[in-house]
């Protein structure tokens, strides 16, 4: 992960939303509110010199277009953790929410932490057009699983052939997007041997499907750049500790990318199944007394922290 090394010169705060930008601007003290569109995004990265911190929040996508500009730009920029901002807000008592507000909030939270916030890279096109590809085709299997649960309800079983008909329909044309979007990576890997060769090193771990290898390139690309607990926390399989005292509170998994723990678990699942090192790790935990699903957990952790240290290692002979 990239930090800056110097202190900014200059802060941005912007609130993004899905027509304007609200910008505090930490040098000037002002605030000024622009629409979010490419020209007036162009026009606001001219304004800006090497030197300067940008932060803004994730808001559903909205604020893809202005941290790819920045980055393009060579302006440092960084997307917070919202509830972090939020937990530094209502640390000065604030609990009034308005763009203004936090505006100025992302602003003096980048100022008092530049030293700790990951900076934006500037992804490659066609890993950016895999990670849409990924999204896609989650949405359409979401929506598929959704339709096969409809078909399968009891009041469709006795009657109703024109609801079952629907679902069927709807179904078959589900199915045949989701061939279409996986025909799609097809393509898109076959023109990028890099990413093929990041998901060829992934498959490489018992366990870890062209799914699972495909997600992982897709949504985790800074796996290979991270040390073994940075890449543990950022796909949400890190265990927090929750003491106090003479409490030992029991130690949770939480926080990260919400769509990487999911395909880490069936990862882990088919890993403890497998003939491998990784099978006799998990055995090892459940024969020492660990719950099955807390084994399996440890079993994601550690397969997340192979690839990372494969992903380095591969990138190291490259170079």
């Amino acid at each position: 992960m990239t930090r800056l090394k110097d202190a900014p010169d200059r802060v941005l705060g912007i609130d993004v939303g899905k027509a304007t930008l609200t910008v505090f601007d930490s040098r000037a003290g002002t605030l000024s509110v622009i629409d979010n569109t490419a020209p007036a995004i162009k026009a606001l990265c001219e304004d800006l010199r090497p030197g300067t911190l940008v932060v803004c929040e994730p808001t559903g996508g909205y604020e893809a277009a202005v941290l790819a500009e920045l980055a393009a730009a060579g302006i440092a920029c960084h997307r917070a953790d919202t509830l972090k901002v939020k937990a530094f807000l209502r640390s000065f008592g604030t609990l009034a929410k308005t763009d203004a507000i936090d505006a100025r909030a992302l602003a003096r939270y980048a100022q008092e932490r530049w030293q700790l916030l990951a900076l934006v890279a500037l992804s490659q096109a066609r890993q950016a057009e895999l990670a849409a590809l990924v999204a896609r085709r989650k949405d359409l299997v979401d929506l598929k699983v959704a339709e096969t649960n409809r078909l399968k309800a009891p009041g469709l079983r006795v009657g109703m052939k024109a609801v079952r008909a629907s679902c069927k329909v709807v179904l078959r044309c589900l199915q045949g997007q989701i061939v279409r979007i996986d025909a799609a990576i097809e393509a898109l890997l076959a023109k990028s041997p890099s990413l093929a060769r990041r998901i060829a090193v992934s498959r490489s771990l018992p366990g870890v499907g062209p799914r699972t290898a495909i997600t992982l390139a897709a949504m985790m690309p800074e796996l290979g750049s991270l040390t073994r607990r940075q890449a543990a926390s950022l796909a949400g399989v890190a265990p927090h500790p929750r003491d106090s005292g003479t409490l030992k509170g029991y130690r949770r998994m939480r926080g990260g990318r919400a769509t990487i723990r999911p395909v880490l678990f069936m990862a882990a699942l088919a890993a403890s199944r497998a003939k491998g090192d990784l099978r006799l790790f998990y055995q090892r935990l459940v024969q020492n007394g660990k719950k099955p699903i807390v084994a399996i957990a440890a079993l994601m952790r550690k397969i997340v922290v192979i690839l990372n240290a494969r992903l380095r290692d591969q990138s190291q002979q490259q170079s």
